[in-house]
């Protein structure tokens, strides 16, 4: 059962989780099929947060196995400063079902680090430096990503000791309380895309590389865009020559419905980072997507950073057999069944006073949680102590106990419900109603 931290345990294990937290109790998972896992003593819980909002084809997809263990035999591992046949293969398939005009793919090991190569490609493309990024969204947690990242816990955990420069952070459409008073989600997307403007030109346009987002935020929430503030967003780029960096590292792979949550917005991005989805987490591998303009540069002077595991032939092997998967049938099954979420979610929201605001796209969704007699969380981690009670804490652990599991957003205000591609409508019904019951029960 997941708890909310009580007391201290006698000794720090060997293997320290990341995100540890010395007085949590963490799941022992051991296997897993399709959109259940299975822990230590055999209880088996749907997961609805895919872990960490990665295994899009779901536990134990054989095809995917195979593959890796069909390149296993054939060979191991290739330099990411030479070639190799499966990574051909990969970067030539990602240019297929990528949107839009993309030419090339650079690939890397983790999600941070895609991003981290998408502004180093941007800024040596424009000569500007600064790079626009929301407030309260995630781009990972190394110090460059870190700084990307407009969470406030992430960031000040990696700037306490040594401060990130080159970032500068506007505000996000969509959060809740929405920063912006709006009448019509139309005029929403247009008070922002004009906050937008201001920030650019306060910040200086010609020192700006390049503007990255989520199509839809991610574990800050499932967040969409209103209707039009992509398009205005693709303007001001435009406008004033700054590079649009979509991070797909979570919306991507079939998360909202298409290959990359991106097309949900009708609007070509400059440059696709992606992680996660991309091998369905079987094995690690991430990578950016650059247009044909972007790349001259690299083919004329050439690129002298790289990583030791980039690119490795058995992550790519997995990526070719999900991609696979999820064109075969798993992203029409989160087009048929999305409508599952948008309506459970709905009469929920309707129902319960404490449920604030439900949102999401495809398979990502959020739930926020508020005290009705306050219109403010009941608990909010950048402002409150740590003595404070959570009860949103407390409904993630009752959904353990009826065997769902989900996600913490940033900040600790609301759960994110974001399940393999593969999960059933059944299934979906299933967590709805438990997530019916631990409402009811905590509240």
């Amino acid at each position: 059962m997941l708890e909310e931290p009580t007391g201290n345990q006698d000794e720090i294990p060997t293997t320290i989780p990341h995100w540890y937290d010395p007085d949590g109790s963490p799941l022992t998972l051991e296997s897993g099929d399709g959109a259940t896992v299975v822990d230590d003593e055999g209880e088996k819980y749907l997961d609805f947060a895919s872990q960490l909002y990665c295994v899009n084809a779901g536990h134990g997809n054989q095809q995917i196995i195979d593959a890796m263990t069909e390149q296993l035999a054939q060979i191991q591992y290739v330099s990411s400063s030479k070639h190799s046949p499966v990574r051909s293969e990969l970067g030539e398939r990602l240019v297929e079902i990528a949107p839009g005009d993309f030419s090339n793919v650079m690939f890397s090991v983790t999600g941070s680090e895609a991003n981290e190569l998408a502004v180093q490609i941007a800024r040596n493309h424009t000569g500007g430096s600064k790079i626009l990024t929301r407030w309260r969204s995630y781009h990972g947690s190394t110090y460059g990503a870190g700084s990307l990242s407009g969470d406030p816990e992430t960031r000040a955990l990696v700037e306490s000791h040594a401060a990130t420069t080159g970032s500068a952070k506007f505000l996000p459409p969509m959060s809740h309380p929405s920063p912006f008073n709006a009448d019509s989600p139309e005029e929403l997307a247009e008070l922002a895309a004009d906050h937008l403007d201001f920030v650019i030109r306060n910040e200086d346009p010609d020192s700006i590389a390049a503007i990255m987002m989520e199509p839809v935020a991610g574990s800050s929430g499932g967040y969409p865009a209103p209707p039009g503030y992509f398009a205005r967003v693709r303007e001001l780029c435009d406008k004033y020559d700054i590079l649009l960096i979509a991070d797909e590292v979570i919306t991507g792979f079939g998360r909202c419905g298409e290959w990359f949550g991106i097309e949900t917005e009708d609007v070509e991005p400059d440059m696709i980072t992606f992680a996660k989805g991309v091998t369905s987490s079987y094995a690690p591998l991430a990578g950016v997507l650059v247009r044909p303009e972007l790349i001259s540069g690299v083919q004329e002077d050439g690129f002298d950073l790289g990583q030791t595991f980039g690119g490795h032939p058995v992550g790519c092997a997995a990526a070719l057999a999900a991609i696979d998967v999820y064109e075969d049938s798993q992203i029409d099954n989160v087009r048929e069944n999305a409508s599952l979420f948008e309506d459970g979610l709905a009469e929920l929201e309707s129902q319960y006073d404490v449920v604030a605001d439900t949102r999401g796209r495809g398979y990502l969704w959020g739930v926020a949680f508020e005290d009705p007699e306050t219109g403010e969380p009941f608990y909010d981690p950048r402002v409150d102590s740590d003595d404070e009670e959570n009860p949103v804490w407390d409904v993630i652990s009752t959904l353990e106990d009826r065997g769902v599991l989900v996600g913490i957003g940033r900040p600790a205000t609301q759960i994110l419900l974001s399940p393999p591609l593969c999960t059933t409508a059944e299934e979906i019904e299933t967590v709805l109603d438990a997530l019916d019951a631990a409402v009811a029960d905590v509240f």
